[in-house]
């Protein structure tokens, strides 16, 4: 007996990270697979022909896990083609998704979709969460590469790749660059992000047995920012230095880093916010998993603005991944 189409296929090929998931008409994740890309001890990323090449090793590994059961259910084949929805935009690594992406669409007769990585980390940040998508909403896109505020409006009141508009963020270096470049000077494993918002955590809740509250930084300037972009490789620049100088532990730094970067979104959101009009913000990419960035925001929401509602969602859809792509892709399949 033949079974009935009803799951969409994503495939997300980041720089980092290799994404296979199934989604269904319901918006339920049926499978969401990955793999992180190798990268050498002590180094700080990966060329593009290297991860390519990874790619390609690992999504056939990923597919023959997951084919034998859910091939016959496989209804579209949905792959993030290129960083963002602009023309232009354009990263070798996604060549690996979309290659194997019109293979499975040939193999299967189903229809294959295109959609930018970011439109990706914004569906799988927002879904099942509380932003209301019907109306404008800010967006932070916080990754390795990325770090952009976005303005988005409702995708049914414009055509596809015309409802996000960068308004600010950095001018250099992303926040996960900072941290990985930090975590590897502290020769720690990359990618270093997770490591440090536990170590940050750690010495916040030191902090706390001493105080009422997370204090101020006193050791890192606060990042300036004019109209809503800023500059993070002065940051870099101190951080590194104190580092090598050893006159601050490395748990403190780290807790004045993420302390710093915290407050430097909140300004300019906030900013952000007045000029706009709009008063909900989501968050999304690998940065924003942070435990730490979410316990700090609320605490100066609670002190500052209770207004600005900040939507971070399931801390699992922050990093790459392939949902959102699949979901894009049932979208637009059955809706």
């Amino acid at each position: 007996m033949q079974r009935t189409k009803d799951l969409v296929l994503g495939i997300d090929t980041s720089n980092y990270t290799t994404s296979v998931s199934l989604t269904d008409q319901n918006q339920n994740v049926i499978q969401d697979r990955r793999t992180t890309l190798r990268v050498k001890q002590g180094e700080r990323g990966l060329r593009q022909s290297n991860a390519l090449f990874q790619h390609q090793e690992n999504l056939p590994q990923i597919l023959h896990e997951l084919l034998p059961d859910y091939g016959c259910r496989i209804a579209a084949v949905s792959v993030s083609s290129r960083p963002r929805p602009v023309e232009g935009s354009y990263m070798p690594v996604f060549l690996a998704g979309c290659q194997t992406g019109r293979i499975l669409s040939d193999a299967f007769s189903v229809p294959y979709m295109e959609f930018s990585h970011q439109e990706g980390h914004l569906k799988a940040a927002s879904f099942q969460s509380g932003l209301r998508r019907k109306e404008p909403y800010l967006a932070w896109h916080l990754s390795g590469g990325t770090c952009e505020l976005l303005w988005v409006r409702p995708e049914e009141s414009c055509s596809p790749g015309q409802q996000i508009t960068i308004l600010g963020g950095s001018l250099d270096i992303s926040f996960g660059q900072l941290l990985d470049r930090i975590g590897v000077a502290m020769e720690l494993s990359f990618p270093c992000g997770g490591q440090l918002d536990g170590m940050a955590l750690e010495a916040a809740k030191k902090k706390e047995s001493q105080s009422s509250q997370m204090e101020a930084t006193v050791s890192l300037k606060p990042i300036h920012f004019k109209d809503l972009y800023f500059n993070l490789s002065g940051l870099e620049t101190q951080a590194m230095r104190l580092i090598q100088q050893g006159d601050i532990s490395r748990e403190t730094l780290v807790l004045e880093i993420f302390t710093v970067m915290v407050d430097c979104l909140y300004g300019v959101t906030v900013k952000a916010a007045k000029e706009t009009g709009i008063r909900q913000a989501l968050f999304t990419g690998g940065v924003s998993a942070s435990l730490f960035l979410r316990e700090r925001w609320n605490l100066l929401s609670q002190e500052k603005d209770k207004a600005l509602t900040a939507v971070f969602g399931d801390s699992r859809y922050s990093p790459d991944n392939a949902v959102g792509t699949s979901l894009l892709g049932g979208q637009r399949l059955w809706d």
